[in-house]
């Protein structure tokens, strides 16, 4: 499984950072599968690419550590094919989420880290 995640805090208030971080999913191609406070589900559509590399992004907010100005969020991209290569699906749908992360309008990235976990 290969497994990445990109863990950033953001200037934007907690109020209009679901519109944006849906915004920025569905410009990549997502679709919401799922969304609750502080979650939010997303994947490719099938078809384009064998099931076992479809990718499945989630987005966890630490409401928590909100404030009026910044949230923290953590964006974990996934899919079950293994890893053989550094450059496979997963990691080309990783790098093109987070490009969206970054070119997005509507917010200032203010922290970013990047990790993979390949297993």
């Amino acid at each position: 499984m290969a497994r990445y995640t990109h863990d950033l805090t953001v200037a934007v208030p907690l109020a209009q950072l679901y519109q944006q971080v849906t915004d920025v999913l569905k410009g990549c191609n997502l679709e919401i599968l799922y969304f609750k406070e502080d979650y939010l589900m997303a994947r490719e559509a099938p078809g384009n690419v064998p099931f076992a590399k479809l990718v499945t992004v989630e987005v966890l907010v630490d409401s928590t550590r909100a404030t009026k100005d910044t949230t923290t969020l953590t964006v974990v991209v996934k899919n079950e094919e293994l890893p053989l290569q550094t450059q496979n699906h997963c990691y080309g749908v990783y790098q093109r989420v987070n490009k969206a992360i970054e070119d997005n309008k509507g917010w200032n990235l203010i922290r970013s880290t990047e990790s993979s976990v390949v297993g």
